[in-house]
């Protein structure tokens, strides 16, 4: 075999095996899982952050149909309109800098490792002592509904010692022994339980006379509690 054909074989095994290279890159890319990529609000997309978007964008004169939830044609052309306003890139994708610009944030649900149950149990135990079962588990929801609710802080401690949220938390019962129900219930509304529907408000009628939440709708009752949105 001449030299020139041994560094033609050479390159020739060399092409082969970039092409196959690539076509493996490209399975694996087209295989990831969507939790491998971040989630973005964008034409198709659904949920609370959509919701907080149109709100937001029709706040400001810029959204001009319903608020569904839902990431449409005409959601799409208002988060233009709203990035040619503030210099931004005009994608249509309401990514992190449009999300800053609007003012929202909006937080993930956290995992169930011990110390979010025990912290989630606490004030479950603090707000919901000789409540139902169901009704404790309810109340952890709530809990973690405001974490995905952009009018809420955006972690489990933020909501919990959000200023004037819970009234057990500055008069001592937050404080108190926690019941063994109260873990269970915390473990329950972590792993996905929500017996309320996806509610973000509670309140026990016989000891609040607050007219904001009394002004909303109730979605279900559970115990002495009514939880609405």
């Amino acid at each position: 075999m001449t030299r020139k054909v041994q560094i033609k074989l050479f390159f020739k095994s060399f092409a082969i095996t970039f092409v196959l290279l690539g076509t493996t890159v490209a399975a694996v890319a087209a295989n990831l899982s969507p939790e491998a990529a971040p989630a973005i609000s964008q034409y198709g997309s659904r949920g609370k952050e959509v919701t907080a978007i149109q709100q937001e964008l029709k706040a400001r004169g810029l959204f001009y149909d319903d608020v569904t939830g839902y990431y449409g044609p005409l959601t799409e052309a208002a988060v233009k309109r709203f990035q040619k306003q503030q210099g931004i890139s005009q994608t249509g994708i309401a990514g992190p800098a449009t999300l800053k610009a609007l003012g929202i944030s909006v937080g993930s649900l956290p995992a169930a490792t011990e110390a979010n149950i025990s912290l989630l149990a606490r004030i479950i135990s603090a707000e919901a002592r000789g409540e139902p079962y169901e009704g404790q588990v309810a109340v952890g929801a709530v809990i973690l509904n405001r974490i995905e609710h952009p009018s809420f802080p955006d972690t489990l401690s933020g909501v919990i010692f959000q200023k004037g949220a819970f009234t057990a938390v500055t008069d001592g019962q937050f404080d108190q022994p926690v019941s063994d129900s109260a873990y269970s219930a915390a473990r329950d509304a972590l792993n996905g339980w929500d017996p309320t529907g996806g509610c973000i408000y509670y309140y026990n009628p016989k000891k609040t006379s607050n007219k904001f939440i009394w002004s909303r709708p109730v979605i279900t009752v559970i115990g002495d509690h009514r939880f609405c949105m």
